[in-house]
């Protein structure tokens, strides 16, 4: 197949659960099919970004385009100036007609089989009447994660504001599933949520994977690591990790250190937010490393991981990666895994049971040590990333080979960059019917 890709960033550094799985799930397919890689760039990728893109892909295609940086002035004029549009503002952000104009030359020029949009955001750049099938690649279902923001929000005037993200993301998500010839999500679970609540019958499921043998514990001893330390990984200006990482030092922490006063918490992950450098300055006991180029050394060090996550949508990368370690995790954190609480991981979803879960795994040694080897069994002998991208593969072919039956690569196709009504130039999709 000559696969078209789509996304809104390039894959270097590779640092994060999406541009995890999207790189070594690319570097499988790649061996077999041909790979035109499109994406915004807004030049925050790493200096070899660009060179680095040939380990998962045959042609890299760029896009200049800038976003407004968190927290900044421009970032909240435009979430004020969001509450006039039809789209969520994670959707609006990423508007790009250079990004249209793009794939519409490419659809003219080239021979592809499948446009794969990688996460929802590329989406509003997809030009309508493509003459080849079409697969939206769904790392989260972007609705619930905003649903699940609004619900555990106290602030009332942020509430409101989650609140119309929320319903917008579901009308958009809704209609952009309606639309694409084939959604694949990472869980069964989110498959079940669109069919359910979007109702659409065109969705399959892959599962998540690990690269095992980057991650492996190797001859590391026990007697080497901290005997009270927690580990927790993940870039800390998503939103998900953010929340789970306040809700863990104001309600569990606390806690942990009324049984275990020498217990401490490494976070592990970019763009750390301020409070939480302000709280580690103020609590030795809180270690913020911010980026690293390595998670690992982190990892062999402590002797349990955490997972408070209260928000999001798809599957958890970092728990996978984490197998090495006994995991504690609540129910969302671990949601659409197939492991199995009290075998392959413990699960907690309130502050007491989550501490006195991490309690007995750092006084438990025996019980440690069994719940870890058996989470590290299952993963490394059910998920490898060969196996994945193979499904996946297999998916994609499907669906080309039913849109050729169907006949849609005779119709006649119109792939233009519209003008609105302003003389602008805007993606040739119905933004407009996104709240019907």
């Amino acid at each position: 197949m000559h696969i078209l890709w789509l996304k809104t960033e390039l894959l270097h550094p590779v640092d994060k659960g999406g541009r995890i799985r999207t790189y070594h799930m690319l570097k499988e397919l790649k061996r077999q099919h041909h790979v035109t890689y499109l994406t915004l760039d807004d030049g925050s990728a790493a200096d070899d970004a660009h060179e680095r893109a040939l380990e998962f892909c045959h042609e890299l295609v760029c896009v200049p385009h800038r976003t407004s940086e968190k927290f900044s002035s421009g970032f909240y004029t435009e979430l004020a100036l969001n509450l006039i549009s039809p789209l969520p503002y994670f959707m609006k952000k990423y508007k790009a007609a250079g990004m249209t104009r793009e794939i519409a030359a490419r659809v003219r020029a080239g021979d592809f089989d499948v446009l794969v949009c990688d996460f929802l955001q590329p989406s509003i750049n997809v030009p309508q009447n493509l003459p080849f099938a079409t697969v939206l690649f769904e790392h989260n279902v972007e609705a619930m994660i905003w649903r699940r923001h609004y619900e555990v929000q106290q602030n009332p005037l942020k509430k409101l504001y989650l609140y119309v993200q929320w319903r917008k993301s579901f009308s958009y998500e809704r209609m952009v599933c309606r639309r694409f010839d084939l959604v694949v999500t990472v869980s069964k679970s989110d498959a079940e949520t669109l069919k359910r609540d979007y109702g659409i019958a065109h969705v399959v499921d892959v599962p998540t994977a690990v690269d095992a043998d980057y991650f492996n514990p190797g001859a590391q001893p026990d007697r080497n690591r901290e005997p009270y330390d927690l580990v927790f990984t993940g870039s800390m200006d998503w939103l998900p990790n953010e929340d789970a990482i306040q809700y863990f030092t104001r309600e569990i922490m606390p806690l942990i250190k009324r049984r275990l006063p020498d217990a401490r918490l490494i976070v592990v992950g970019r763009k750390p937010y301020a409070s939480l450098l302000g709280l580690s300055e103020r609590d030795p006991s809180i270690i913020v490393t911010g980026r690293v180029a390595d998670v690992r050394p982190y990892m062999k060090r402590a002797s349990a991981y955490i997972v408070p996550i209260r928000i999001g949508g798809g599957t958890r990368l970092k728990i996978y990666e984490a197998m090495e370690l006994p995991v504690i995790s609540t129910t969302v954190g671990a949601e659409g895994l197939p492991l199995r609480d009290g075998v392959d991981l413990l699960l907690a979803d309130t502050p007491t049971a989550f501490a006195e879960a991490v309690v007995r795994v750092l006084t438990d040694a025996p019980f440690a040590a069994k719940l870890k080897h058996q989470g590290r069994q299952t993963v490394k002998e059910r998920f490898t990333w060969q196996g994945v991208a193979k499904a996946f593969s297999d998916f994609c072919e499907r669906a080309a080979a039913a849109h050729f039956e169907k006949g849609k690569r005779h119709v006649d196709v119109n792939i233009v960059v519209q003008k609105s009504a302003t003389g602008s130039e805007q993606a040739a999709i119905p933004v407009e019917t996104c709240d019907k």
